[in-house]
């Protein structure tokens, strides 16, 4: 790995630039210099000096640029050779591609020749094999066998886009250079360096230790402020042990000095919030709960009405309605929204330029693009949800969602008492959306990212917080796909002027108190600060500088969603698509909602049932469940 290397912000010398660490598993020290000596610096007494390291990609640059172009003219040979084999090839059938791919044998010996002087450059930089020659090293063996039985390709295509998939994978290693520093000391030429391990005893005490303190030390716990206050509150959360510790950071540094309000922090499991509650050993705040929980506990008694503190109102308005809508139940609100995800449409710009293609505006428009994308064994996704194993709450299908709203329907009607499935345009809805599965072969399952990266899927709808995957994941496709807002549904307006609806729905978090807290306005405050712009702009960009762009949080705040490092195209058309989104409501029962419609669906594509039929027949089990859950309750 390479670094420049500067002091007082200039790089003192030509030596420090691109200066070489070289790989080690364990710890060492290196002394800045070349293998003959040391570099010396002239520091002044008394004066201060800045040292700092800069990640440069040195060497490598130019060796990560030509995997670029490897993988991308490998990827266009998959996509050549996927026009006749498709997907699934017939192991038993000669496809005749060196014949129908053009130039197929002299292309894959090109790249072959590009690959070992790639190799042999990384060996010759880093001074040895690594599992970044490992890669190279994989599909450089299977170029050779496709060129010694060249009809053969097809039966190992998967495994090829695999190994295509994974120079990518390289890419990210090289660019990476993770450099772990324990300390810096400055010395004189006859300075006594210390020693960088330690003896065996040393080590052996250290573990001993290790060992006992895992029976004390309570994992859960994030902390609290040791600053004195006047109250405490208990608040659990259900993400990662990164994002605890920038809130518990965040805590310490903001909330606690500013409200006097010291926070327990503590890090659990989902599934341990409900015995907790039960049990009335629950916290005061829970943060990172699902779309389906405020209003389930409400119904219950167990979440507080957040519309009963005075300042509700002016606290709301910092969301969209889409991203509360699920939190509310009859004139109450039962948690602030913290995230808000919402479904756009991917496209890799590279393909659709090449095969001459636009992107689709409507569901018409994609309908009538399915066979140009087929004539070339092209894929289009469109999510479904996984049912394996005990799915307990399984959301509304995100595509029929969309398509629903955007034919004006509503989920329930006669004040939420009733499924909306079979009102107005419903029934058609349905099977418009079973048909790109029964007629148009649209694939169930897939690995979207994947296939997006290869470009067997060069287009597909999923949720916005893909480009955080894709930005990372896939840095071989780098400026060459894009975003836009799901396609549309036209319509005629009260002026007779056509116009495009492009309703959409979101997944959400929320944060809630919960309603055997205590200390109801103190929780009040820490949710006004969590969910407050500064600090939530704040979280966000802590998590993507320690994490990466992968990080990318996605705020329910509409002003801190603005303030996060969105490129102004991108911003433009995510506020765009956002105005269009809508929440699902939660009602009693409606867990039924999601799980009854996958199995209509399910019944239609698999059995070839008549979606009309088949979706009437559920909405009637769907209101059963609805009307038993209203009588459990007495709402009825």
């Amino acid at each position: 790995m390479t670094r420049n290397i500067y002091i007082n912000n200039e790089i003192p010398f030509k030596e420090l630039e691109n200066y070489t660490f070289k790989f080690n598993s364990s710890w060492r020290i290196q002394t800045l210099g070349t293998d003959k000596e040391a570099f010396k610096f002239y520091f002044e007494a008394g004066k201060e000096y800045e040292f700092s390291m800069e990640t440069s990609l040195g060497s490598y640059g130019p060796k990560i640029a030509q995997i670029e172009n490897v993988i991308s003219n490998l990827s266009k040979i998959y996509r050549e050779i996927l026009v006749f084999t498709g997907p699934e090839p017939d192991p038993n059938r000669d496809y005749q591609l060196t014949t129908r791919v053009p130039n197929l044998i002299s292309r894959l010996n090109a790249e072959l020749e590009e690959l070992h002087k790639i190799r042999d450059k990384i060996i010759e930089i880093s001074g040895s094999k690594s599992e970044k020659t490992g890669i190279l090293d994989t599909i450089i063996l299977q170029i050779e066998d496709f060129l010694k039985k060249p009809s053969q390709i097809h039966k190992k295509l998967t495994t090829f886009n695999n190994n295509v998939s994974s120079l990518g994978t390289l890419i990210i290693l090289l660019s990476d250079q993770p450099l772990e520093l324990d300390y810096i000391a400055v010395h004189g030429s006859d300075g006594k360096l210390p020693k960088n391990s330690v003896n065996i005893f040393k080590q052996m005490f250290f573990s001993i230790r290790a060992f006992f303190a895992s029976f004390t030390t309570d994992y859960s716990s994030v902390g609290k402020t040791t600053k004195d206050a006047n109250e405490t509150i208990n608040v659990w959360l259900t993400v990662g042990k990164d994002q605890a510790n920038i809130l518990r950071k965040l805590i310490d540094e903001k909330f606690t000095p500013m409200h006097d309000i010291q926070v327990d922090l503590k890090l659990v499991s989902s599934a341990s919030l409900l015995p907790a509650t039960s049990s009335g050993k629950g916290p005061d705040v829970a943060m990172g709960v699902g779309t389906n929980v405020p209003v389930n506990y409400a119904l219950r008694n167990a979440s507080y009405d957040l519309t009963k503190f005075s300042d509700f109102k002016d606290i709301i308005k910092r969301f969209n309605r889409s991203a509360y809508e699920s939190f509310e139940f009859g004139d109450g609100t039962y948690a602030l929204p913290e995230q808000e995800i919402f479904m756009m449409m991917f496209y890799r710009t590279d393909i659709f330029d090449e095969l001459g293609l636009n992107v689709p505006n409507t569901w018409q428009d994609v309908i009538k693009m399915i066979p140009d994308l087929q004539k070339y064994n092209l894929e289009f996704f469109l999510p479904v949800p996984r049912t394996q194993g005990a799915v307990v709450n399984l959301p509304p299908n995100p595509i029929f969602s969309t398509m629903f709203y955007q034919n004006g329907g509503s989920f329930y009607i006669n004040n939420n008492t009733e499924s909306g499935f079979n009102e107005g345009l419903g029934p058609e809805v349905f099977e418009t959306w079973t048909q790109f599965y029964t007629d148009y072969s649209f694939p169930v399952e897939a690995n979207f990212a994947n296939r997006f990266r290869s470009g067997q899927m060069p287009l597909g709808i999923t949720y916005y917080n893909t480009y955080n995957t894709l930005s990372v994941f896939a840095p071989e496709i780098r400026g060459k796909w894009g975003f836009l807002p799901v396609p549309g549904t036209e319509y005629i307006d009260e002026n007779g002027e056509k116009q495009i609806r492009r309703d959409t729905v979101s997944t959400n978090t929320g944060a809630m108190i919960l309603n055997n807290s205590s200390k109801k306005d103190a929780s009040w405050e820490f949710l006004k600060w969590w969910t407050s712009t500064d600090t939530q702009v704040r979280f966000g960009r802590e998590m993507e500088g320690i994490l990466g762009a992968a990080a990318r949080y996605p705020t329910a705040n509409v002003e801190a969603f603005e303030s996060l490092p969105w490129k102004r195209n991108e911003l433009e058309v995510l506020k765009e698509q956002w105005s269009w989104v809508r929440g699902i409501p939660e009602v009693p029962g409606s867990y039924m909602t999601g799980r009854h419609l996958d199995n209509a669906f399910r019944m239609v594509i698999n059995e070839t049932a008549n979606p009309r039929e088949v979706i009437y027949d559920y909405v009637q089990i769907i209101n059963e469940e609805i009307n038993k859950k209203r009588k459990e309750f007495n709402l009825n």
